[in-house]
């Protein structure tokens, strides 16, 4: 459950704003969003049913059981929503056994978080079996802490998650600079109060007070970073 214990606003030992970096997984760090359609695609043709690519905007970047609870509900698919949560979970691990590949950009970033000892935390929707997977490709030591869909009551798009990752790193969430790919994560990151950096990839997102939109993390580093973070007085 989501902690709101208030977290004092503190500056960081390097004399800077920025407090922590909270990142998402799926389409920010690695490019698996199309896996994830691709099997839900799969799945559903196995089933007699073929998915409009409509509905790719309303599963994309959200829960599980929401996505996967809409897309039995669109299909009339006679399949339940655990079976199919398994089914999913299954598949995508073996789709990303061997090598998850990465966002361009997402290396460098990371090895430089790392090196400035920048506190960090991966926050994703997806299930923490999946997570520990694609943590093999990413390192688990360059993340100070993870929190996954589905060790927390509420996740995305509610602010649940978010507060929990800032609130474990001893961070303000307005002193946190959250990363994410599509509109589910960027409504729970700014409901969190979270300065947002938004790189699309599948979906638009709507430019917004308060959000930056990039076109990869190509464009992100650690002094843009810094400078999305008001001085503190």
């Amino acid at each position: 459950m989501t902690s709101t214990v208030p977290v004092p606003v503190v500056r960081t030992a390097d004399g800077h704003a920025l407090q922590a970096v909270l990142l998402d997984m799926d389409g920010t760090l690695v490019d698996t969003e199309g896996f994830w359609w691709e099997i839900e695609a799969d799945i559903f043709r196995e089933l007699g049913h073929r998915l409009e690519e409509s509905w790719r905007d309303v599963v994309v970047g959200g829960p599980m059981s929401r996505s996967a609870a809409f897309l039995i509900q669109a299909t009339g698919a006679a399949i339940g929503l655990a079976e199919l949560s398994v089914l999913l979970n299954e598949r995508f691990e073996a789709r990303i056994a061997d090598q998850v590949p990465l966002m361009p950009g997402a290396e460098r970033l990371l090895s430089e978080l790392a090196r400035h000892n920048v506190p960090t935390a991966l926050v994703s929707a997806s299930h923490r079996r999946v997570i520990d997977q694609v943590l093999l490709t990413l390192g688990r030591d360059r993340f100070t802490m993870t929190v996954a869909g589905d060790e927390v009551a509420r996740t995305k798009p509610h602010p649940d998650p978010y507060l929990l990752a800032a609130n474990s790193l001893g961070a303000h969430p307005a002193r946190c600079a959250v990363i994410e790919d599509t509109a589910t994560g960027v409504a729970a990151a700014e409901a969190a109060g979270c300065r947002v950096v938004a790189v699309p990839s599948v979906g638009r997102i709507e430019p917004a007070p308060g959000r930056t939109i990039v076109r990869s993390l190509e464009d992100v580093d650690l002094p843009f970073l810094r400078s999305l973070i008001s001085p503190l007085n």
